[in-house]
Order: C-alpha cells, then sequence, then structure tokens
C-alpha cells in the first residue's frame, strides 16, 4: 500500500502540471488589461515591479515558468519563513528605484541595504503571485479567507454524514415503507433543486418571515463565549442547511444502495442462520461492508462541495474563496483566478488518491501492491 501510495503521488506531479498549463492556456484567451485595475496614483516605479512579477510583456512560456517558480518555489519558502522566522524567501536584489535619505538610513540600521561594486542592493522578499485587484499576494488572501469556507464547508460535510448514514442505513432495512419512501422524496429534492434555488428560499423563510436566522454571515464575528458561539451557529445556520442537503441527499442514497446490496447476500444469511441477533447482523456485518464504497464517496466529494459552496458563499456574503473566486472573475483577476483553480484541481488530485487508498485499507480483497 506505501509503494502505491508513493507511485500514485510521483504520478500526480505531471497530472498537475498538465493542469496548470491547460488553465494558464485558458486564462490567456481571456480578454482585458491587468494594468487597467491599477489606480492613476500607484508609482510608474511599482507598476514596473507588477508587470515583472506577472512577467507581462514576455513569450507565454517564460511567464507560466515564472508562475510555476513562484507558486512551487516561492510561495513555500514563505511558508516555511512565516513558521520558522528563517528568510528563505528574502534575497539581495539590486535598488532599481529613488529611495528618500530617511528611507535609505533605515534600511541601513536594518541591515537591508548595502553597497557592492558600486550598485546598492537591497534585501528584500521574492517576487511572488501578485494579485491585480489587491496589489498583494495572491496566496496571503487565500489564506485569509479558507478559516471562513472550511468553517461553513467543515461542519455542512460533518452535518450530511452524521444525518444520511444513518437514514440510508434504516430506509435499506426497511425498504419500501414510509420512512423509505419519504427519504427517498427529500433526496430527490436535495439532487434537484440547486443551491441558487434553495438558499434564497431559506433566506424568505427563516430570515425575512419567521425572522429566526440572520441572512448575512458576519465574517468579523469571533467566538469568544458562549454567547458569541450561539450567535455563530445562528449564521451558520443557513448556508450549512444549503450544503448539507445537498450532501446529504447524495450521500443517503449511496449509502442506502450499499447496505441493500449486502442485506442480500450469501455471509448475512449465514449469520442469521448461525442464530445471531439481527441488531449484530445489521450493525457489525452489513454496516461494515456497505461503508467502503461509502468512505470512498466521501472522500471524493469533498472537492465537489467546496465548488458548490462558490454559490452559497454569495448568497449568504460569506467572505471565502468561493467569493474570492467569483469577485476574481468580475475584475479579471487571472493570478487569482489562476491559483484557486489549481487549488480546487489540487483538491480532486488529492482526494482521489485519498479514495483509492481508503478503499484498498478497508476491502482487504482489494491488494494494490
Amino acid at each position: 500500500m506505501l509503494t502505491y501510495t508513493i507511485r500514485r503521488l510521483v504520478l500526480a506531479v505531471p497530472t498537475l502540471l498538465f493542469i496548470s498549463l491547460a488553465i494558464f492556456c485558458l486564462l490567456q484567451l481571456a480578454p482585458g488589461d491587468p494594468m487597467a485595475q491599477v489606480p492613476l496614483t500607484v508609482p510608474p516605479e511599482v507598476k514596473e515591479k507588477m508587470r515583472e512579477a506577472l512577467g507581462l510583456g514576455q513569450p507565454l512560456h517564460i511567464q507560466y515558468w515564472k508562475w510555476l517558480v513562484q507558486m512551487f518555489w516561492i510561495e513555500p519558502q514563505v511558508l516555511i519563513d512565516y513558521i520558522f522566522g528563517t528568510n528563505l524567501a528574502w534575497n539581495w536584489q539590486p535598488l532599481v528605484w529613488s529611495l528618500s535619505d530617511s528611507k535609505m538610513e533605515e534600511l541601513r540600521a536594518l541591515g537591508h541595504l548595502r553597497e557592492v561594486g558600486g550598485q546598492l542592493e537591497i534585501f528584500e522578499p521574492e517576487l511572488r503571485v501578485i494579485s491585480w485587484q489587491t496589489r498583494s499576494p495572491v496566496m496571503d488572501i487565500v489564506v485569509q479567507r479558507i478559516p471562513q469556507t472550511l468553517w461553513v464547508v467543515g461542519v455542512a460535510y460533518i452535518v450530511a454524514v452524521l444525518i444520511a448514514i444513518p437514514i440510508g442505513i434504516y430506509s435499506a432495512y426497511k425498504q419500501y415503507s414510509a420512512f423509505d419512501n419519504i427519504g427517498t422524496f427529500i433526496s430527490m429534492i436535495g439532487f434537484s433543486i440547486p443551491p441558487f434555488f434553495t438558499g434564497p428560499l431559506l433566506i424568505v423563510v427563516f430570515a425575512v418571515q419567521l425572522e429566526w436566522l440572520p441572512s448575512v454571515y458576519d465574517t468579523l464575528h469571533r467566538v469568544v463565549d458562549w454567547q458569541t458561539f450561539k450567535v455563530q451557529l445562528a449564521q451558520m445556520a443557513l448556508p450549512v442547511m444549503v450544503l448539507a442537503l445537498q450532501i446529504t441527499a447524495q450521500l443517503n442514497r449511496f449509502m442506502r444502495a450499499s447496505t441493500l446490496d449486502n442485506l442480500n447476500q450469501d455471509y448475512v444469511r449465514t449469520a442469521r442462520a448461525k442464530g445471531l441477533q439481527e441488531r449484530v447482523v445489521v450493525l457489525s456485518h452489513v454496516v461494515r461492508n456497505s461503508m467502503i464504497p461509502v468512505v470512498t464517496v466521501i472522500a471524493l466529494q469533498v472537492p465537489n462541495i467546496f465548488g458548490g459552496a462558490i454559490i452559497t458563499e454569495v448568497i449568504f456574503k460569506v467572505n471565502g474563496i468561493g467569493q474570492l473566486l467569483i469577485t476574481a472573475l468580475q475584475a479579471n483577476d487571472l493570478p487569482m483566478v489562476m491559483t484557486l483553480t489549481f487549488i480546487f484541481a489540487i483538491l480532486i488530485v488529492l482526494f482521489n488518491i485519498i479514495a483509492d487508498v481508503l478503499y484498498g485499507l478497508l476491502d482487504p480483497r482489494i491488494r494494490y501492491d
């Protein structure tokens, strides 16, 4: 299994490189001037620095290579510097713009300015992937937004799993009963109605008519005590309900189908013939084997939920990576769009590997090595 996992991780590298090249080429076809979003008050030297970071005016293969270096070499160094307090992402670079005397003295005092062969050099971070809209590093913005998305998506996924699995098991055990028919009907609703419809519908019912829950997610809210925790739960309720309905519908159908398939197997009839209690037969034998394909489905659905959260975050004003992607698309911020799209691609490839590994671990009949 370890050999298989390492082999899959190694094969994921060229896969991701090809995906990144495809994303880069497609975004290059998008219209728009990247410098159009830069205010007129920005000094020309800063604009040149941004153009240099973006690789504008250079051949496409040079621009793509710069993005690869910034994404896979400089950004990991920035992360290491943040964790361990090092300066791996910093380097001595020629000073190409003029500074005031006070600023130069300040840099000299910090040891960030020196003269080599008559050329002034400044100690500053390496050029990173810069957002055209905010003129700040893309990954810094992404790191700020991820906690909000994880709050909503993580809670929705946990709630959906806790609801879908028991309902799917009981629906299969009581096939064609009233409970099974109701569960099937609700699952079909979850499958059929998209989040952009259920979101506004829940806002109208619970926020406007009943006034039970807030319709807007307050990103600045901080949980410090029990009262603020209740406020957090209240503002998370609607977006979590929208996402959980969709996830529950999918997992419920998979769990029901898998349980029905195992209930008719020979080993179940053998366990019953041996005199085992029905509860032991279902929970210890049927459910255990039924969870094998469901666990892999759960792993495979995680990247899709991040994609589904894009619409939900826009509806409820959640400042997560989904709303960040929509804002970047509207502002023609190609570096931000490319980075976020590539992050989604990484999640898909990674969780596909996790699903395959889990399937092999849970099912002893499967051997990858």
